[in-house]
């Protein structure tokens, strides 16, 4: 993405990973990579990605890929952290915030002394300003055209996230000690809690030195002394910030190892070696004392694209630790290598599959939606294309819950998915053939269904519901499109029908806006319902959980009622890990296995 687009069209990229999805799955009880053998203090291990390191900045443009988040999970440390089951765990051995007041939402972070860079460089406020100074685009006055170019103004910081949170803040309040920030929120934020400081991956001192700045202070002092930024009203260019943004963006991009500054650490491990496109590694950080302390020598990244190589040099012992994209055959090779040592961790992972229909087009018709939708079979879809991968996939009965959750239960009853099912949505997922020959009254309307026709899995969803939807009365067309074509036309409104999932936060309630919305960012099938629009703008005001899921149930209801699709069943998420590895555990997160990776020990 080239230079002068902005974190919101960003987002874009990084909401609409478009894979899996969303919220809060039941994870297994961890399962170790071996129970008789003693681990010992020390050793390497080694680690199979699919793709080779990048950026240290994984939060920009440029950066944020799923292994250079994951190198950044183990060299970074920060506030929070959040579980395989989805609980957001303090840090306090890091520093503690708090709330101060709620109205203004106001929040304190505290930083503890002696948590430090690994030049020796104390973590303070400084670092958490310019967290904040690149995350909530508080600087650009940017306005967009329809390709999503600057016009006018100025798009300083390309991160790739969603600022919708941070956007309504006033600059932040450094104390004198520089050990504390205190933030302001202009409009409440349901998720205040997560949406700065997990994790300070960005040394604001190297920062300032490279666009020629004395010092962090140096760089605190003007980003205070710099305006919001008003696209109705943009000013010229800030030269000093407009370095500090630069560096910020793609400073910390190498494919080799670079200049020590530019990889500083304040996580478990530091990065001591880079060989480009070949492999990375992470010695033990002896100062670390603010977190877990890690048990290993050190850790040896290789890449490795192909999943099946992947499990081959698991079963020749040259690595140690994988996480390939999973298929039924590659689970039965895994399988097949318990009595050699192999582990899996398995569990259910933070996507899920869906079917969504385009409100513009032959289904602006709320029958003919509804009447395709009792042709769905989503029982079917989960005994032919989620058993073979977990034997206790169920049908998915939400949009905004996941079966863990306490409200699902209550959700699924009431929230209309059993009028799209026979004879109980408690017990099966069957398609009602009958009724939606009802709705269709004769009519043999034309739908266009979309899906990645290069995924396996997506294309059996799309002959079965093809199949249903045919016998129906439905004239069906075949809308698939390859991997790298597919996104564009979901994008363009190419479709009747769209087969596609979500990759989702694990925490909090900001997604449901960005999907449900008229006109939010993942909004993609035209979907506009004047109720839920308030409804979500209630969600992201209120950070009360038992309020918050009062309303999600709510918009659950309106969703299901208005035919915005079906969910089909939550995604598996796998990591597999060798006799010599012990420690590592199953998780949903997009950083797989590296959540334990403090846990990670040698076995001889």
């Amino acid at each position: 993405m080239r230079p002068g687009r902005i974190s919101k069209v960003l987002a874009a990229a990084a909401v609409v990973a478009l894979a899996l999805a969303a919220c809060t799955p039941t994870p297994p009880t961890p399962t170790e990579t071996t129970a008789s053998a003693t681990a010992v203090d020390g050793g390497n291990l080694t680690v199979l990605e699919g793709a080779a390191f990048t950026s240290f900045n994984p939060t920009s443009v440029t950066g944020n890929t799923v292994t250079n988040t994951r190198i950044d999970s183990a060299t970074h440390s920060g506030f929070n952290s959040v579980d395989s089951a989805l609980n957001i765990v303090k840090n306090e051995q890091f520093g503690k915030y708090e709330k101060v007041k709620d109205d203004p939402l106001t929040i304190k972070y505290t930083i503890n002394s002696g948590v430090q860079w690994s030049d020796g460089a104390p973590v303070t406020a400084d670092d958490l300003l310019l967290e904040w100074a690149a995350a909530s685009g508080y600087f650009n006055d940017a306005t967009l055209d329809a390709n999503f170019a600057v016009k006018t103004g100025t798009a300083y910081f390309h991160t790739a996230g969603d600022n919708s949170g941070l956007e309504h803040t006033a600059l932040p309040v450094v104390s004198d000690d520089g050990a504390s920030l205190t933030l302001t929120y202009t409009t409440a934020f349901s998720d205040w809690e997560t949406a700065l400081g997990s994790t300070v991956s960005i040394p604001a001192h190297i920062v300032a030195v490279r666009a020629g700045l004395k010092d962090a202070k140096a760089l605190t002092a003007l980003l205070k002394s710099v305006g919001k930024g008003d696209p109705a009203k943009p000013v010229a260019v800030n030269p000093t910030l407009r370095k500090v943004a630069d560096f910020w963006n793609t400073g910390f991009d190498t494919k080799s190892m670079p200049d020590p500054t530019l990889a500083l650490s304040n996580g478990p491990y530091l990065v001591k070696d880079i060989t480009a496109d070949k492999e990375l590694v992470l010695t033990r950080n002896a100062d670390y004392a603010w977190g877990a302390a890690p048990k290993l020598d050190t850790l040896t990244v290789h890449y490795e694209n192909d999943p099946d190589q992947q499990i081959a040099a698991l079963e020749a012992q040259t690595a140690d630790v994988i996480s390939p994209a999973v298929t039924p055959e590659r689970l039965t090779k895994l399988t097949a290598l318990h009595e050699t040592g192999v582990a899996l961790q398995q569990g259910q992972g933070l996507g899920f599959d869906q079917v969504v229909l385009n409100f513009k087009g032959v289904l602006a018709d709320p029958d003919l939606r509804a009447a395709f939708l009792h042709t769905v079979p989503r029982q079917e879809i989960v005994d032919q294309v989620a058993k073979p991968l977990d034997p206790k996939a169920e049908v998915l009965n939400s949009f905004v819950f996941r079966p863990s959750q306490i409200p699902y239960k209550e959700s699924a009853r009431s929230n209309g998915v059993a009028s799209f099912s026979a004879p109980a949505v408690e017990a099966t997922a069957t398609p009602s053939p009958d009724k939606a020959k009802e709705l269709l009254d004769g009519a043999k309307p034309t739908v266009r269904i979309l899906y990645n026709s290069s995924d396996p899995e997506r294309a059996l969803e799309y002959s079965l519901i093809a199949a249903a939807a045919t016998k129906a009365g439905f004239v069906v067309t075949d809308a698939g499109k390859s991997a790298d074509q597919w996104l564009s036309a979901l994008k363009g409104g190419a479709f009747d029908v769209a087969l596609y999932g979500w990759t989702s936060n694990p925490t909090g309630s900001a997604q449901v806006p960005q999907v449900f919305k008229t006109g939010g960012i993942s909004n993609l099938n035209n979907f506009s319902n004047t109720v839920v629009d308030q409804l979500t703008e209630q969600l992201a005001l209120n950070p009360d959980a038992a309020k918050q899921n009062a309303l999600k149930m709510q918009i659950d209801q309106l969703v299901m009622e208005a035919g915005y699709g079906l969910p089909l069943f939550q995604r598996t998420a796998l990591s597999a890990s060798g006799p010599h590895a012990t420690g590592v555990t199953y998780s949903p997160l997009a950083i797989g296995p590296w959540q334990s990776v403090a846990q990670w020990a040698y076995v001889k």
